[in-house]
């Protein structure tokens, strides 16, 4: 039996009840909005169809953690995949991908490099990067480099995160005032 409209009430209580109708109306209502959501935080499609499901799962599961006082079905679902996007981007193998992709998009948009020319970005790039204080350039290494979160620079080396993201910032701020 396919549904077609349930309160929110109505799809809360089926859904404590394991109702496999009210499953497959929840997704229907609001996987699309769901996904897009995550989708905007990790940026790619095959991660966020990953996210999406742990997400969906999860909101399946503990549907009983819901809290009505606390706000909509739907916020509660937001949060939930929100939470899981970010705890995602958080781990190591997305930092690691995502630290790679963002230094290669970095330099080739910005530089605008052709084939023949990636053989001598690097020498370009640390003749730039040498032009920063050595704070910014610290920072810049360590994330960019050495593979390091913003949180565990600041852990690592004693800085204040808002002071690692700072100077990042800063340093990126500089690097495309000269690449312009």
């Amino acid at each position: 039996m396919k549904l077609t409209h349930l309160s929110e009430e109505e799809l809360i209580q089926r859904l404590l009840v394991k109702d496999k109708p009210a499953v497959d109306y929840l997704y229907r209502q609001y996987s699309g909005a769901l996904f897009g959501v995550i989708l905007r935080i990790v940026r790619e499609k095959e991660i966020a169809e990953e996210v999406f499901h742990d997400a969906f799962v999860k909101i399946c599961s503990k549907i009983e953690k819901y809290d009505r006082s606390k706000g909509k079905l739907y916020t509660w679902m937001v949060n939930l995949c929100r939470n899981s996007a970010i705890d995602r981007t958080r781990t190591r193998e997305f930092s690691q991908r995502s630290k790679t992709d963002q230094i290669e998009d970095f330099v080739y948009e910005n530089i605008k490099l052709s084939a023949e020319d990636t053989a001598s970005d690097h020498i370009g790039l640390d003749k730039l990067i040498n032009e920063l204080d050595e704070n910014q350039r610290f920072v810049l290494k360590q994330i960019y480099f050495e593979g390091f979160t913003h949180s565990e620079v600041a852990e690592e080396f004693d800085i204040p995160l808002g002071t690692v993201k700072t100077r990042l910032r800063s340093a990126l701020q500089k690097l495309r005032k000269k690449l312009s």
